[in-house]
């Protein structure tokens, strides 16, 4: 026997081995096997329309009417396919607020975002967080989903004709739940035998949808007493058992949410990861980070390197997972591979895959938008735009937030202005007690280029109108008065000051001003009024929790004991952005009305906005011997906005060609 040479009786056993694992693979072959497109929306956010409703004009590169063209695509590619929403469906424009909240839609009356939506004939969705911003009345009718809860009637209106589900909200006195807790759909797929024959076979597809826990906090107002959100691990252990003794085929997460590794709580915003990691769960469809999820071309994502995701393939911890971008900007694809074998359907992991398809896959190159919705929902469309156009005032100045990140801070300024206005003019009637306490407010810039070249308040000095307002502030949040100390005032700024990265003043090549991880709506600018001085520094070279400097209140330093009164929204006093002091417990006062119907208020009071009357700069950054410039995203071609604003220290450094640039600021000036 040579060297090289195996026992027979084990050359036998390893015969037989490759010979059942070559059987096991034609047989993996020609099993029989099918195809499922799940096509997914989520963050829709009523943009109905490509139309940018705070200029006035078109906007291709949003739209459900353009995801509707690629819906259609999609099925004709795939035989088989579900349609299904992930939330945050019906609030967002100017449309759904005039819907909501001016002219408040009749019970038998769709919204008109889900009537455009039935259009395309949707399988099944779930319910966002900003599904609760008009209150859960609103939410009820709808949705057509009766709620035996306090305070909310109890009505059959009409809602979209496709399924709603929702797992993780409960009735807060005897913990049902709100919405059905899980949905079984029965589809037929189109199966392709081992002799090249098709035939058709049943399956049953389980779904789970949930809900950001924080919404208690976000809406509090609206959802306190009445209901209780579940963490999204606990309401699926709790639901799931219930749905899988149905016997699905197949078991859909519909999250709205996304991925982090943070350690979990049933609190948690974004716990898609450990959602994936539950046994029973095959599938997540995803969204509320308005994110792109796979994103293999993007170098710089941030799933590029999470534990257990794939970012090319969009698997999360091995679940194929798919999200799909926001305001109709993209439409998930999961291409799942089945395999039918002894009566069940098991999914082909290697033959699976996802991915976003953009309705705009170059800046000036998207597909044509579905004709039918815009004539369908015409008449609510030139209603909305009518309601808009009116007038309610004029400006001196212009108001835009190209620069917020290099220190304009005009758009907060007006909205501080407002609402300190506001509480002046209404705070005392309902609580004569807080007379006396010192007033500041805080606001914040929403749109600052996040959705794109376009996506920044560009208000021109001259007529005002309701369109203005809204453009000024994006949210239908509610005024709230909150009451901290001086040392909670610093905290608040602090924490507002995390926008920024440290910069290090020796580096010799330029460094990112911006810290992306943080929204522009939670960098807070906080404000007096103009006879008490209040202003600060910030210094961006120090540690994040201690760059503000030189803080100061009627000409001296801040006080840390002094009681202050701040008016803000009730996302912020009720915990929206975990600011030190805010979790419900420091509110004053909860307004009827929201932050733009203060700032309407006051426009209309003044007549004309005039600079003077308003503290456009109560920050600066703290001047630096620095040796190269900080960096951050700009529009591109509009320095002369910078330069209304006073800021000279802004250069544009190259232009991007979309309309978005790289600009420059020098600290050392």
């Amino acid at each position: 026997m040579s060297a090289f040479s195996l026992p027979r009786p084990l050359l036998l056993l390893l015969s037989l081995l490759v010979a059942g694992c070559i059987a096991y693979a034609q047989a993996a072959e020609t099993a029989p096997h099918a195809q499922l497109a799940i096509l997914e929306t989520t963050d829709i956010h009523a943009h109905v329309l490509g139309y940018d409703y705070d200029r006035l004009e078109p906007d291709p590169h949003v739209g459900f009417d353009r995801v509707a063209t690629l819906i259609e695509q999609a099925r004709r590619q795939y035989p088989d396919t579900l349609l299904i929403d992930d939330g945050d469906t019906i609030q967002g424009t100017a449309l759904a607020d005039y819907q909501a909240l001016s002219h408040p839609v009749a019970c038998d009356r769709e919204l008109a975002i889900y009537r455009a939506m039935d259009l395309l004939h949707y399988d099944a969705g779930t319910i966002g967080n900003h599904e609760f911003n008009y209150g859960l009345p609103f939410l009820s009718q709808v949705t057509g989903t009766p709620m035996s809860l306090p305070d909310v009637p109890v009505e059959h209106c009409d809602g979209p004709h496709y399924p709603l589900v929702l797992s993780n909200l409960v009735d807060a006195r005897d913990g049902k739940p709100v919405f059905k807790p899980w949905l079984l759909l029965q589809c037929t797929l189109a199966v392709t035998d081992a002799d090249g024959k098709t035939r058709h076979v049943p399956i049953r597809i389980g779904l789970l949808g949930f809900t950001p826990p924080p919404i208690m906090q976000w809406d509090h107002a609206h959802l306190s007493g009445k209901v209780r959100a579940l963490g999204v691990v606990e309401a699926a252990k709790k639901y799931l058992p219930g749905l899988q003794a149905q016997r699905p085929d197949l078991v859909i997460a519909v999250v709205h949410g996304g991925i982090s590794l943070a350690p979990y709580s049933p609190t948690q915003e974004n716990a898609d990861w450990y959602l994936a990691g539950i046994p029973g769960i095959d599938v997540l469809l995803m969204g509320h980070s308005h994110d792109v999820f796979p994103n293999p071309r993007d170098p710089k994502s941030r799933f590029n390197d999470l534990r257990d995701v794939d970012n090319v393939r969009g698997f999360v911890r091995g679940k194929p997972a798919v999200m799909g971008g926001f305001y109709g900007h993209d439409l998930g694809v999961i291409e799942l591979a089945l395999a039918y074998s002894n009566g069940k359907w098991t999914i082909d992991d290697a033959a699976t895959r996802s991915e976003v398809r953009p309705t705009c896959p170059a800046k000036d190159d998207c597909v044509a938008p579905d004709p039918r919705i815009a004539k369908l929902i015409a008449p609510v469309q030139q209603a909305t735009l009518r309601y808009m156009r009116t007038p309610i005032g004029a400006t001196d100045f212009p108001i835009t937030s190209y620069f917020v990140d290099a220190g304009d801070s005009t758009v907060a300024a007006v909205i501080n202005a407002a609402q300190i206005a506001y509480a002046r003019a209404h705070l005392y009637d309902a609580h004569p007690e807080l007379r006396g306490l010192p007033l500041l407010s805080a606001a914040s810039a929403f749109k600052t280029g996040f959705a794109g070249a376009n996506d920044y308040t560009d208000i021109p000095a001259g007529p005002l109108s309701l369109r203005s307002a809204a453009d000024l502030y994006l949210y239908p949040n509610t005024l709230t008065v909150v009451k901290l100390d001086g040392a909670g005032v610093k905290a608040w700024l602090e924490k507002a000051a995390e926008h920024f990265n440290r910069i290090d003043p020796a580096a010799t090549t330029p460094q990112p001003l911006i810290d992306r991880r943080i929204p522009s709506y939670n960098f807070d600018v906080l404000s007096g009024e103009p006879r008490d001085g209040f202003a600060y520094v910030i210094d961006v070279s120090q540690p994040a929790g201690q760059r503000i400097v030189d803080l100061r209140f009627r000409g001296k330093p801040l006080d840390p004991k002094q009681a202050f009164l701040i008016v803000t929204n009730n996302y912020r006093a009720e915990g929206g952005g975990h600011f030190p002091g805010l979790d419900g417990g420091a509110t004053a006062w909860a307004a009827p009305d929201t932050n733009r119907d203060a700032v309407t208020e006051f426009v209309r009071s003044q007549g004309t906005l005039r600079r003077a009357n308003i503290d456009p700069r109560p920050w600066h950054f703290a001047k630096l011997p620095a040796h190269a410039p900080a960096t951050f995203a700009c529009a591109a071609g509009k320095l002369t906005a910078a330069r209304d604003a006073g800021l000279d220290d802004v250069s544009q450094l190259h232009d991007n060609g979309d309309g978005s640039a790289a600009c420059a600021l020098d600290l050392s000036k």
